[in-house]
């Protein structure tokens, strides 16, 4: 079917995205910063969020479109509601937000320390949803939102020296249902991204050891490690009118790596 019978294309606006307002978190690089970029690309006027601005202002030098930097330690939970009200000062209180800010301190469950885990716990899982929180009742106002979260292989996966980050991200899985089943009554959806093994500085460790990453890129079902551009389509998805009917899900970006 490609049309409803009075000439208007089912097809028309579904990944448009165009006039949105989208808040990407750890837009300063890796997965943030692509994301934020693409989301540009697509129409959207985009606040990045990072702590490190000089690499905020650089992403936006990359950008042609309407963009803004708001540079914040999303780890400080009491100052969320402070961040929200300088992400809407741009362009006015986001439809969109991207929560991909993450730490990963890979460390050995043996070697865990207290300060490492709140914070893991703090910037992956805490923050997505205070600042969501502080988000929401724009969005309610709208009657229309989207909220994407970065999960991971380890939402779902055990992985060496990931107690605290597969945690945090297992947490994430819940807290993106959990997100669906408060506010999607509302028009908010809220969905997860898993991605598989990209290059990141989150994974640097495992790029740098080529013996490592062939083996990952081996465990796929496509044979591959991920690009950056591979996550571009589904958060587009995740972000536009296409997914209206799509929320608490976790989708898997990873070339079949947990299908194997």
């Amino acid at each position: 079917m490609t049309g409803t019978g009075n000439g208007e294309n089912m097809t028309d606006g579904l990944f448009d995205v165009t006039g949105r307002t989208a808040c990407v978190t750890g837009a300063s690089s890796g997965i943030g910063r692509a994301l934020a970029g693409a989301l540009a690309a697509a129409g959207a006027q985009v606040i990045g969020v990072a702590r490190r601005l000089d690499q905020l202002e650089a992403w936006r030098k990359e950008t042609a479109a309407q963009t803004a930097a708001v540079s914040a330690d999303l780890s400080d939970l009491d100052n969320l509601p402070a961040v929200a009200a300088q992400i809407a000062e741009p362009f006015g209180p986001p439809d969109i937000l991207i929560n991909a800010s993450g730490l990963n301190p890979r460390q050995s469950a043996d070697d865990v320390t207290v300060d490492a885990w709140r914070a893991t716990l703090d910037l992956n899982l805490s923050a997505p949803f205070f600042l969501a929180q502080a988000l929401v009742p724009a969005m309610k106002q709208k009657g229309w939102g989207r909220i994407v979260n970065i999960a991971s292989l380890q939402t779902v996966r055990a992985f060496p020296a990931g107690i605290a980050y597969g945690a945090s991200k297992a947490g994430v899985g819940q807290l993106t249902r959990a997100m669906a089943e408060a506010w999607s009554p509302d028009g908010i959806t809220a969905n997860a991204l898993a991605p598989g093994f990209f290059p990141t500085e989150l994974t640097e460790a495992v790029f740098t050891d080529a013996e490592r990453a062939a083996g990952n890129a081996a465990q796929t079902c496509i044979g591959r490690n991920g690009r950056l551009e591979d996550l571009v389509g589904p958060a587009l998805f995740f972000c536009s009118p296409a997914s209206g009917y799509v929320t608490g899900q976790v989708l898997f970006v990873d070339g079949g790596f947990t299908a194997k």
